[in-house]
């Protein structure tokens, strides 16, 4: 049975932003008159802080969010304050570029609680532009998931919001805006949920975060590079478009990227692991016309292909990073042979998938997205944005790269493992391990039975969804329609629901549902607890879950320019009572 309850959209909206009215009406569609005050002013009015605000002026902190009465919450609570703000990075060898990050610090500084307790971290605003924290992959109560205008009002510049929730589940998660393209930027940083009967023995933890860099470079902005993708592009001779990559990784492809007219050349420097696929560079589309300010070069590129992916992405990043850093000037994991090492890897990129091996090493999967699986051993990873895998290796002795392929776009980052002595690989360094056995997605993996979604007969509720659009004209939606703020699938408190999300495109997308796990569905059994996974071009994604935690909730493409674009919907219902979770 399905029941989308689609209206008639408005225009396109970015990701909650501008959404005044309209987004106050959703809030308000999932809440009582009575529910909280979550999102006005502290009744303590605004903090005594008198900082710089953005682009140096002084502006207080006016706080809002925090805890309701009678909210429960955990037995210990950890109180952290950040702030967003205007900075310049150096992404190693004094390469240095202007971005926004959270207290200068790329990526952010790690967040570490244990399960069950409370996480109350007030994000003071000093950008020059409003912002929000959304909590990646956390079933947290719905008030405080950031989304701006659907889920909290936007923090404007010179505003704090504090956030508080109980942590409910441990794993791999990270935290990073929801407004805009605001996540291509720096802002972003991991949260690590402990567990407090942790099963897993291991002597150290190495956690990674993959990114692809565009801000600051010769002038380029998100926002611009957005504007160009905006406006569309005529599909060149591209081997890749329409063509979903059926093999492997021996199909003689070594670099992940194809090869014909459509390939381009490194447009940055090889040795800090700049990307391959060539600039756009039709001249209707260049020049200060082609954006809102002449600030950067053309961003949009053609001939990004992979084998396992297709299509793989339309926009030519100058750097890839580990941790911050180029693969020329990488950092470095120390660590003694035969130490039992637990990797969290956390992709944090806007718009590129990655393919992970570190050389001389297999993987064992423990976890995906926060939650465990049975042990799985593969030699690479193909991630997608957003999405975190868990997994453990035992370290050899010797220096091994940590590299991570930007998939069909011929750049790479990397990161060094070091446990002995001798001279670091090159930064170009290509494990074979990359081209052995890669995990192209989670759908090979079965849950831990702690963790399994319980069988159940058919679904209570089916909802199918149909990801539409393409570059010539950058119109990514949902049943070709642009993001509408009033347009809501409604379930009820309760359900299993069945999505079906079925990509008509020529392009692959990270799907991702906010405030819930889902689980992979086939014919035999449920698989592993996700809450990003990728859809292949002209394949489907069927996904379970249950309908346990009432609110607002975004379901989006987690291509940042995707979603801006208009490639997002909202689940949305109410617990028993009527109210909206909280």
């Amino acid at each position: 049975m399905e029941h989308t309850g689609q209206t008639s959209p408005t225009r396109r909206a970015m990701l909650g932003a501008g959404l005044g009215v309209a987004g106050s009406g959703l809030l308000a569609a999932c809440s009582d008159s009575g529910s909280g005050d979550s999102g006005r002013p502290d009744r303590g009015g605004h903090s005594a802080d008198q900082g710089a605000g953005p682009r140096g002026t002084a502006a207080p902190d006016r706080e809002r969010g925090d805890t309701r009465e009678g909210d429960h919450v955990g037995k210990h609570s950890r109180q952290l304050t950040f702030t967003a703000r205007p900075s310049t990075v150096d992404l190693g060898g004094g390469r240095t570029f202007k971005t926004w990050t959270y207290d200068d610090e790329l990526p952010g500084r790690v967040v570490r609680i244990t399960a069950g307790d409370t996480l109350s971290l007030t994000l003071k605003n000093h950008l020059p532009e409003s912002t929000t924290v959304h909590w990646h992959g956390l079933a947290i109560r719905n008030d405080m998931d950031g989304v701006p205008n659907v889920t909290q009002p936007p923090i404007e510049p010179g505003e704090s919001f504090s956030y508080r929730y109980e942590v409910p589940h441990p794993g791999t998660y990270w935290f990073h805006p929801h407004q805009g393209v605001q996540v291509d930027r720096g802002t972003y940083a991991p949260l690590i949920v402990d567990d407090p009967r942790e099963p897993l023995s291991y002597d150290r933890e190495w956690i990674i975060l993959l990114d692809d860099w565009i801000d600051g470079v010769g002038g380029s902005t998100p926002d611009d590079v957005f504007f160009q993708l905006s406006k569309g592009k005529k599909m060149v001779h591209d081997p890749g478009y329409g063509h979903h990559g059926g093999g492997g990784a021996h199909d003689g492809n070594r670099s992940g990227s194809g090869s014909g007219p459509g390939v381009a050349k490194p447009s940055g420097p090889v040795g800090a692991g700049a990307g391959g696929a060539r600039p756009d560079d039709d001249p209707k589309n260049d020049g200060p016309s082609a954006r809102r300010h002449p600030r950067g070069p053309r961003r949009v590129m053609t001939g990004a292909h992979s084998s396992l992916l297709g299509h793989a992405g339309d926009i030519a990043y100058p750097y890839y990073l580990i941790n911050g850093r180029t693969p020329d000037f990488p950092t470095q994991f120390k660590a003694k042979p035969g130490d039992r090492i637990r990797l969290r890897i956390i992709n944090a990129g806007g718009e590129t998938a990655f393919r992970v091996a570190l050389g001389g090493h297999r993987l064992t999967v423990t976890h995906t997205d926060g939650f465990p699986v049975r042990p799985y051993k593969t030699d690479a990873l193909l991630m997608g944005m957003g999405e975190r895998y868990d997994v453990l290796i035992t370290a050899k002795d010797g220096v091994f790269p940590l590299t991570a392929l930007a998939e069909g776009k011929h750049g790479s980052a990397m990161a060094v493992l070091r446990t002995g002595g001798g001279r670091p690989p090159g930064p170009r360094t290509r494990p074979s391990e990359l081209f052995r056995n890669v995990l192209e997605s989670s759908a090979k993996l079965r849950p831990d039975e702690s963790v399994a979604l319980p069988r159940r007969g058919k679904p209570d509720r089916l909802i199918k969804l149909k990801l539409t659009g393409g570059m010539e004209k950058y119109d990514w939606a949902f049943d070709n329609r642009p993001y509408d703020p009033d347009t809501m699938h409604r379930i009820e408190y309760g359900e299993r629901v069945r999505l079906v999300v079925i990509n008509v495109t020529d392009m692959w997308h990270p799907v991702h549902l906010h405030g819930h796990t889902f689980a992979l569905a086939d014919v035999l059994s449920h698989g592993a607890r996700k809450d990003t996974a990728a859809v292949l071009p002209h394949h489907k994604l069927v996904l379970d879950f249950d309908a346990d935690n009432p609110g607002a909730w975004m379901l989006h493409c987690h291509n940042i320019y995707h979603a801006e674009s208009g490639m997002m919907t909202t689940v949305a219902y109410r617990d028993r009572r009527g109210r909206r979770g909280r």
